[in-house]
């Protein structure tokens, strides 16, 4: 049975998952976009080269976070961050990207992550028309790899009617993360109207199924990109390694979702991260390896396009973005 897009998306919104939001990223993003009157959606995408590969950041939308979403958040604390920046939080939000990321290497047209669609209202869903705009279309990309199945990550992998959007590329994906979202015992263990993140997770790789590549820890998944575990945020949630002749580029996925603040509190987890704790050891050890070994590294969720390099700030860290034009 193929379930429409409709159906996932009430499922999701009726009630969330306790381990896994409350309330979800989703419920945040309708809310804002209902306030809204005709969000003007941008189309925006920008590229850079790294060694052999030709990396284009594209830009899904913005959501917006309510601070109460933030485990351990301290409004003092909070304002002395964000003090002498441009960052603000307003009506008790602040607005985080959803980025997707093109790598182009010969033949081979990857994208990782794929956005997400129609699943979170008219202040998302654009990275396909960034990927158009950019000069590729959905029947040019060969592989999906995909960080982990958040809705905001595969949201984009169907068309409206349930059908594969991107109809020549296979789906890479770690075991864990795809036996987790599919292992029915614990499906049965959720309450029978918190099911929705399943429900997406399990019809975003349907129409894929005789083309899906699973990995299984750090592994090389295709030529020049390796796998690299970051669980917490998800139980297989991974970034990926890029290595193509220059200095390695890490696209880390949910790593970091607030730019503004989690540099400098990588403690504060958010209501999306299942477990906590974990997601605190794997970003520590991640932050202290990019800031030692200086790679330069980029994210999902940093802020667009994304790209910088991570510093130690005392016991914290913060993250030095690269210059618009940057190649390397």
């Amino acid at each position: 049975m193929t379930l429409s897009r409709r159906h996932l998306l009430g499922g999701l919104v009726a009630a969330p998952v306790a381990t896994l939001a409350s309330p979800t990223l989703l419920q945040a993003a309708s809310h804002s976009a209902a306030e809204t009157a005709a969000p003007q959606l941008p189309v925006a995408y920008h590229s850079f080269q790294i060694g052999s590969a030709k990396v284009t950041a594209l830009l899904d939308g913005h959501f917006l976070l309510n601070i109460s979403q933030i485990n351990g958040f301290d409004q003092a604390e909070a304002d002395a961050v964000l003090d002498g920046t441009f960052y603000r939080i307003k009506d008790d939000q602040m607005s985080l990207p959803v980025n997707g990321y093109l790598v182009e290497q010969g033949e081979a047209v990857t994208l990782i992550d794929a956005g997400t669609a129609d699943l979170f209202g008219p202040i998302l869903g654009g990275l396909e028309a960034a990927l158009r705009a950019a000069g590729r279309a959905p029947e040019e990309i060969t592989s999906v790899v995909v960080t982990h199945l958040h809705p905001d990550h595969i949201g984009g992998l169907l068309k409206g009617d349930g059908t594969a959007r991107f109809p020549n590329a296979e789906i890479i994906v770690g075991q864990g993360e795809y036996d987790f979202w599919h292992d029915d015992a614990v499906y049965a263990g959720v309450p029978q109207d918190s099911r929705g993140f399943f429900d997406i997770a399990r019809a975003a790789v349907a129409p894929y199924q005789d083309r899906l590549k699973m990995f299984e820890g750090e592994a090389d998944v295709m030529n020049g990109l390796r796998s690299v575990p970051l669980p917490g945020h998800t139980p297989g949630h991974c970034g990926f390694l890029l290595e193509t002749g220059a200095a390695p580029l890490l696209i880390w996925g949910d790593l970091i979702h607030s730019t503004a603040l989690q540099f400098a509190r990588p403690d504060w987890t958010l209501a999306f991260d299942m477990d906590p704790e974990q997601t605190v050891k794997s970003r520590t050890m991640m932050l202290d390896r990019a800031a030692s070994e200086g790679l330069l590294v980029t994210g999902m969720h940093l802020d667009f396009p994304g790209l910088g390099r991570v510093e130690r700030d005392g016991d914290a860290y913060g993250f030095d973005q690269a210059p618009w034009q940057f190649s390397l």
